[in-house]
């Protein structure tokens, strides 16, 4: 009970300054029906809820789990079996992430279960390269240089309606049911490497795995061409009373339930024919697992019920009030304070803090990489609204940005430039789809623009400038004589990590 006390007031504190912001909005220069509103502010209550249960969840099951699988694939020291189990893993997990669908339904042309398909595969191939990296101690930088000039030069070859989408697509499929199992999976297959760079390596998955994605749609663009695409905006909702405003969010809770549970069954199934093979852990340890997979599974629901039932509307209606002002110009401040803070509402933003935290022995803490990421999202938002009124190509934004990015990562510590990359995947998950997203939406609406072209690449504009502020931080840090290489404490936790047998590591 303590434990979810503590999870209630993290989530507090990254929940209410996004709706006491959104609340001001509402009662001075952007007024909004009162339904609107209401749906919100139980959303809310459902976001808080959510989070706690969650945030609990994926330290009880997500990370045990990711963390002993890993170790216990390296540890195998059979190349075929975990370049062939990782492919696996990496298609299972991206198929069960829910914002997946949603991108399925949004991209023009191509039939849904291609998308998916095609997206997980392109997952399942990048996370076969991060684990060699790892294995192989392959310096990162390089590798996403090689990459992205590949994604650019492919993206001169596709239509203009898939590229904003495209782009998107490489933080939306790296979401809550990803990222604390693939970060896991990291810090496991780098325990048993034991040597000074092995934490500076377990991060960069997530950077690797938002790159396929990105590559698959750009070719399925190539292949499919684009033809007229319909945005359907959001339906606002009407009502009357208490009980009507709750039969809503009671009508999504069947949906979002059966959402989930399709998600995590691929998980719990891969998990336990691996408990069956090569784990073998204790029946105790077992039960931990599966009372962290309830968490997860309960705060999946709440947060991803009252983020569509209840954020959707609201951010739609928000953006298209503000972007109607005489100064449209306004909504460029307005969208950089809303990404400040809503950034910190990301369920796996919590996970990344933490870990980075735990890994690095507090060298760099976790407020630090809040107020990093917070910054980086509030400079995507203001240059997304400034697409939405000018229409300019993303790519006029998305190359420079990427340049600096990759050109700052030859000269910043190795962690640095792995937990930079990682972070943009991370921070543009089920918030910016379900907030930022819609509110670009509503503002393009409003302006006339086109939703497609102008609207989308918000995901991607959030994925992307948070590389450059963590690695800034990472310069600052090395001025003032930061250290380049994980500090001695957590070198010498990777040692003993690896002698530790596999229930006392849950145990932990």
């Amino acid at each position: 009970m303590q434990q979810l006390m503590e999870k209630l007031s993290e989530a507090l504190k990254a929940v209410l300054p996004i709706v006491g912001l959104v609340t001001f909005l509402t009662f001075t220069i952007a007024p909004i029906s009162a339904s609107i509103l209401l749906c919100f502010l139980l959303g809310a209550l459902l976001l808080i809820a959510g989070m706690m249960f969650f945030t609990q969840g994926a330290e009880l099951a997500m990370t045990p789990m990711g963390e002993r699988m890993g170790t216990t694939l390296a540890r195998t020291k059979k190349l075929w079996l975990i370049v062939a189990l990782a492919f696996i893993l990496g298609m299972i997990i991206t198929i069960s992430e829910p914002d997946l669908q949603v991108l399925a339904q949004q991209v023009p042309s191509i039939p849904n279960m291609t998308l998916i398909l095609a997206v997980a595969a392109g997952v399942g191939v990048f996370l076969v390269i991060a684990m060699l990296r790892m294995l192989f101690s392959i310096a990162l930088p390089h590798m996403l240089v090689a990459f992205y000039v590949i994604v650019f030069a492919l993206a001169f070859f596709v239509p203009r309606e898939f590229l904003a989408v495209a782009f998107d697509s490489g933080g939306v499929t790296t979401g809550p049911m990803t990222v604390p199992f693939i970060m896991a999976l990291g810090v496991g297959v780098a325990a048993v490497r034991s040597d000074r760079h092995a934490a500076d390596d377990s991060f960069g998955l997530v950077a690797l795995c938002s790159i396929g994605p990105i590559m698959a749609v750009l070719f399925l663009g190539m292949l499919y061409g684009a033809r007229d695409s319909v945005y359907v905006p959001p339906t606002l909702p009407e009502i009357s009373d208490s009980v009507e405003l709750w039969s809503l969010f009671v009508a999504g809770f069947p949906a979002y339930m059966k959402e989930i549970a399709v998600a995590l069954f691929p998980i719990i199934l891969f998990f336990a024919v691996f408990q069956i093979l090569m784990l073998r852990l204790s029946r105790r340890n077992l039960l931990k697992i599966l009372v962290g997979l309830a968490y997860t599974y309960a705060g999946l629901v709440l947060f991803l019920t009252g983020a569509n039932v209840g954020f959707i509307p609201a951010g739609n209606y928000l953006g298209q009030v503000i972007a109607s002002f005489d100064y449209p110009w306004i909504i460029v401040p307005i969208g950089m304070v809303i990404g400040y803070f809503i950034v910190k509402a990301e369920p796996a933003v919590y996970v990344l803090n933490k870990q980075v935290e735990e890994m690095t022995d507090g060298g760099i803490s976790a407020r630090a990489m809040g107020t990093a990421l917070s910054l980086g999202v509030a400079c995507s938002l203001g240059l997304a609204m400034i697409r939405v009124i000018t229409g300019i190509s993303i790519l006029w934004l998305l190359i420079p940005g990427y340049a600096i990015a990759l050109a700052i990562s030859f000269f910043v510590p190795k962690m640095y430039t792995a937990i930079a990359f990682d972070s943009g995947g991370v921070a543009s998950g089920p918030m910016t789809a379900t907030f930022l997203l819609p509110f670009a939406q509503g503002a393009c609406t409003a302006l006339g623009g086109n939703i497609v072209t102008d609207a989308f690449g918000v995901v991607a504009m959030v994925a992307m400038t948070p590389l450059i502020t963590i690695q800034v931080m990472g310069m600052i840090a090395q001025l003032r004589g930061g250290r380049e290489a994980v500090p001695e404490p957590a070198a010498a936790a990777f040692a003993a990590f690896d002698e530790l047998p596999d229930d006392a590591i849950i145990e932990l």
